[in-house]
């Protein structure tokens, strides 16, 4: 005997779209009575990254796709280079000089600023610049046009000014989007830009490498030289570079920095010191705290702390104790 098809009841087969949408519908408006954030397809993605099995994903893709999703709320104040880290020349630089900065910094571009970098006129790419050295041969780069040999570099006095090989940059609030400065990069085939707050000052610096590399992790080509911001020296006892983040450097030292009322809006190891002092302390100088340590500056110049000691209180009080030891056992064999 034949059955209706009305009468069958398939458990594979799908629910009209119309219902689905309805079941829907329905779930978020029971979230949102409940009080429930509505579901993100973002969040959705990134938890199905961290319950991934390890065959799926290796580590370094699942770090890679996590740091894409985050990159949205990346800000281009988070990835840029400070202003006092910035190596930039003045337009009226020699060019001899420009070669040795060059040569010296390791960068194959430097901003140009005209009195202060708060007044920019452009960079320097270093291709451009060897490029205007060798064919002209006033440098001594090239043979004379009669043939003869140019006995010294007499043009390397030259004003960079002088030159015409600026190219622009482009510019960008530090709360841009670092995507977004990313996209105008490619867009205009420029790789730098200078950061300039609010009153028209530069703030920072960023290249497209420090965009990239807050995806994919740092990229150190031939002429990087490897950094160490926190050395363990001793027992509980470090050298930190003082740009070294307090997050870092609270996982070595086993003390949560940033909980200190003085951490309050600072970033950096130095910018707390620098805070707890009231000032920019000078080279030499030993602080107790901010929290049970005792710092020891070791590299500073009048701007900013450069590199500094570390030491535990308690430990500084024990070496003490035992450094005064032996002072009082011969203090007391003398009495005898």
């Amino acid at each position: 005997m034949s059955e209706s098809a009305d009468n069958d009841y398939d458990p594979g087969a799908r629910a009209p779209s119309g219902s689905r949408e309805a079941s829907a519908g329905l779930f978020e408006r029971l979230r949102a009575l409940l009080g429930l954030a509505p579901a993100s397809v973002r969040d959705d993605i990134e938890e199905a990254i961290d319950e991934s099995a390890s065959a799926e994903f290796t580590p370094q893709e699942r770090a890679i796709l996590k740091n894409v999703l985050a990159l949205r709320d990346v800000k281009v104040a988070d990835v840029m280079v400070p202003r006092a880290d910035i190596v930039a020349l003045a337009s009226d630089t020699p060019l001899r000089d420009v070669l040795n900065l060059f040569r010296t910094a390791g960068h194959s571009r430097l901003p140009v600023y005209e009195e202060t970098l708060d007044d920019p006129r452009g960079m320097i790419h270093i291709r451009d610049f060897v490029v205007f050295l060798a064919s002209d041969p006033r440098f001594g780069l090239v043979n004379m046009p009669d043939g003869t040999a140019q006995p010294a570099p007499s043009g390397m006095e030259m004003p960079l000014s002088e030159a015409r090989i600026l190219r622009p940059v482009l510019y960008a609030p530090p709360s841009m989007p670092a995507l977004d400065l990313l996209l105008r990069m490619q867009a205009s085939r420029t790789h730098m830009a200078l950061v300039i707050d609010e009153y028209g000052g530069t703030d920072g610096l960023v290249s497209i490498e420090d965009v990239v590399e807050s995806i994919v992790g740092d990229i150190e080509d031939e002429h990087d030289e490897a950094e160490t911001p926190i050395q363990a020296v001793g027992e509980g006892v470090f050298v930190v570079e003082a740009r070294a983040s307090l997050d870092d450097v609270s996982e070595a030292a086993g003390f949560d920095f940033a909980s200190l009322a003085e951490a309050e809006g600072v970033d950096t190891i130095g910018g707390l010191v620098t805070a707890s002092a009231g000032r920019v302390p000078g080279r030499g100088e030993i602080l107790k705290g901010p929290g049970e340590f005792e710092f020891e500056v070791l590299d500073a110049d009048p701007r900013r702390i450069k590199r500094l000691k570390i030491w535990p209180l308690a430990a500084r009080t024990a070496m003490a104790g035992a450094a005064a030891a032996p002072t009082q056992a011969v203090n007391a064999g003398g009495r005898q």
